[in-house]
């Protein structure tokens, strides 16, 4: 099996020399419907071995800038001592001024992740692609869970950008209109994306569910949800955001691979390297 993202070679990859860090973050403990995002990062970095190193659209490598991978972290189950090592694994990797981009595991993680980055940049304005708001106080008795995931980072951070949503609960729609936070639903997001992007600025994390995209492409999530996005759009979207500011950090979650499927996968293994090639290249 492939532990090191696009399988690059050791010059590449070692961790001095790194512009970007790959984290691996198998965390899965609240789970609600289909299981096994803590099989996402190693599914993600398997495939990602078929990935082209060369970017045809961007005409780049950004692989030649270094892409370090970093060893997955383990867990207790005790659900506040697994946050804080998260926090401070990122933490440390901020301190030597690398990329990182996490590959989940359970949406929650976002949380412990969007912590280091807190102390770095407050400043930061959050953007969150994802099918659901995740903005319930608790879900199953835990204010942990996946479903709460953007409540605990909103309790930090109120510049919020939600993208795509196409489920939510009362609670939540209700949370949104009060706090007058930015939701743009999927029915609508297409024709407003141009609108969002002119009210982002200065630093920026990407937090990223791949249940934004539609089950046509994304089935292997533990909550699909349909009409969602599709490949060229979302692109589209990434590129003016990374134009629109300075992506600090990302995430991309909630990948819970098939057996016998493969194409998920490797998706999900371009985004992330779609990610670091729209950090890493030279715009102009």
């Amino acid at each position: 099996m492939n532990t090191t993202f696009l399988g690059i070679e050791e010059k590449y990859s070692t961790y001095d020399e790194a512009a970007c860090v790959v984290l691996p973050v198998p965390y899965e403990q609240t789970t609600s419907y289909g299981s096994g995002t803590a099989n996402g990062p190693a599914a993600i970095l398997e495939a990602s071995a078929y990935v082209e190193l060369y970017d045809e659209v961007y005409g780049t490598e950004v692989y030649k800038k270094g892409i370090h991978t970093d060893a997955p972290l383990s867990f207790t189950g005790k659900v506040e001592q697994d946050f804080e090592k998260i926090t401070r694994r990122v933490a440390g990797h901020l301190r030597q001024n690398k990329f990182v981009v996490a590959l989940g595991g359970e949406h929650s993680v976002s949380y412990p992740l969007y912590r280091a980055y807190h102390e770095f940049f407050p400043d930061m304005t959050v953007v969150q692609f994802d099918a659901h708001s995740d903005l319930r106080e608790s879900y199953e008795g835990s204010i942990y869970s996946h479903a709460s995931v953007m409540k605990r980072i909103y309790t930090l951070n109120r510049r919020l950008f939600q993208i795509g949503i196409r489920s939510q609960c009362a609670e939540e729609a209700s949370f949104i209109k009060q706090e007058a936070i930015h939701t743009l639903y999927a029915h609508e997001t297409r024709s407003e994306w141009p609108q969002i992007v002119s009210k982002i600025s200065g630093n920026i994390y990407i937090s990223f569910d791949v249940d934004f995209w539609d089950p046509a492409i994304m089935p292997a999530t533990g909550t699909p949800e349909p009409g969602g996005f599709f490949w060229d759009e979302t692109m589209l979207f990434l590129e003016e955001l990374f134009r629109a500011g300075n992506v600090v950090g990302c995430d991309v979650v909630e990948l819970s691979p098939l057996k016998g499927l493969t194409h998920p996968d490797f998706t999900v293994a371009k985004l992330v390297h779609k990610l670091i090639t729209l950090k890493l290249k030279e715009y102009t």
